[in-house]
């Protein structure tokens, strides 16, 4: 029986509940592994909760991610990205199935490739130190628009072969278009503003890619589309998808885990007082306050059992990746943060066939991001009250707008 102290369905709404979601989550968790929830876009979902219901549900081959799979009530709400870009940027690797995923995932594993990431990580530093090197000797400085914000797209045009002047033009407004607004929504023209700038951004990476052929990421994926490889609609969104998902997740989780140190700083100084903690300590500040919250929908083609819940075909299931990386059932004390923490076989990165190609690439950004601000900024501590922290709204990702900090000096 659902806990009846839990609305049903359980709204994901508020500034309470961006801030802090790790409450709400709890009650679930022991109220059951699935819940009906409701978005602010008004669609209705079913939430998984627990560790052990995630990892399933992450590697059930029932559940889809194709969104032809969604069912009217779905998508009368959820397709709020307008056509044609709803058709052309949304059947990234995301939202694709065996053996279309197979083939697509292909195409970019070797870009993100354990040894290759290692190899470019003397480049990540240089651009880490240049970043740090023209903060404020003092500060306040803010670390989300003078470092989290530009290190990771920096960082990702190195890696998949963005030419340096048109990652100067890439403006991170555009990435704002994955979190989308519903047609009546005041900001609706400014969100299709953001679409048809990236979609013409694309176009133009496309262009530049023919005119200067390269054995980079992005070279290969316009090459692939003229050999037939992949469709044009699947190459926009695959170079969509590495554009905002290669660059936004790793400035949120910068910010969640500079937050978590901030608010620990007992962690933080054992941090300082030994670097070589440093590879344990981003896996703990992963699972404590992921910035991928939620995964993307899945679908069951039938009527089908979830964990003793009946779930109609179409309907959307998402996983909670942060309420399962917070399971007492899997982890011991799992609402204290401990850098020496393990093993800590986490979920911050799913699970599954659609584990994070860029996983790799995310863990060293975050090693080099944490590792030099936190060795080059003695006494980082907030500018601000820690409740006046500004929560994006994002409904599938965590992080802050800002990150105003102080510091007795910059090394």
């Amino acid at each position: 029986m659902p806990d009846p102290v839990l609305p049903d369905p359980v709204p994901l709404t508020g500034c309470p509940y961006k801030a802090d979601p790790y409450p709400l989550y709890e009650r679930m968790r022991e109220a059951g592994p699935v819940h009906r929830v409701l978005f602010p876009s008004g669609v209705r979902a079913w939430l998984v909760t627990g560790y052990d219901a995630a990892q399933a549900a992450l590697t059930d081959d029932r559940l889809g991610k194709d969104h032809d799979r969604g069912n009217d009530r779905w998508r009368a709400r959820a397709s709020i990205m307008p056509e044609p870009q709803h058709s052309r940027l949304q059947v990234h690797l995301l939202h694709q199935d065996p053996p279309r995923h197979t083939h697509m995932r292909r195409l970019v594993t070797d870009a993100f490739a354990p040894r290759r990431i290692e190899r470019l990580r003397p480049r990540f530093q240089e651009l880490a130190d240049a970043l740090v090197d023209a903060l404020p000797e003092r500060g306040p400085a803010d670390l989300v628009a003078h470092f989290a914000a530009v290190f990771p797209f920096r960082v990702l045009a190195e890696v998949i072969g963005l030419p340096s002047a048109l990652a100067d033009r890439f403006d991170r407004d555009w990435g704002k278009v994955v979190q989308p607004v519903g047609p009546t929504d005041p900001g609706r023209a400014r969100y299709e503003a953001r679409l048809h700038g990236l979609q013409s951004y694309i176009a133009e990476v496309v262009r530049d890619k023919r005119a200067h052929p390269a054995d980079d990421l992005l070279g290969r994926l316009v090459a692939a589309r003229d050999a037939g490889e992949l469709s044009r609609a699947e190459r926009d969104s695959m170079i969509f998808q590495l554009l905002v998902a290669g660059q936004e997740p790793v400035t949120n989780q910068i910010t969640t885990a500079l937050i978590a140190l901030l608010r620990h700083p007992d962690q933080l100084a054992r941090l300082v007082g030994d670097p070589s903690l440093l590879p344990g300590a981003v896996e703990e500040l992963l699972r404590y306050d992921s910035a991928f919250e939620l995964t993307t929908w899945r679908f069951f083609d039938r009527d089908s059992d979830l964990h003793g819940t009946t779930v109609p075909a179409g309907d959307s299931v998402i996983v909670s990746l942060c309420a399962a990386n917070r399971d007492p059932r899997r982890f011991k004390d799992p609402d204290t943060l401990d850098l020496g923490r393990g093993p800590n076989p986490h979920l911050a990165f799913g699970h599954g066939i659609h584990f994070c190609p860029g996983a790799a690439l995310a863990r060293a950004e975050l090693r080099v991001a944490l590792g030099t601000l936190t060795a080059r900024l003695p006494g980082l501590r907030l500018a601000i009250a820690d409740e006046d922290l500004p929560w994006i709204t994002a409904v599938l990702g965590r992080g802050t707008h800002h990150l105003p900090v102080v510091y007795d000096r910059r090394r």
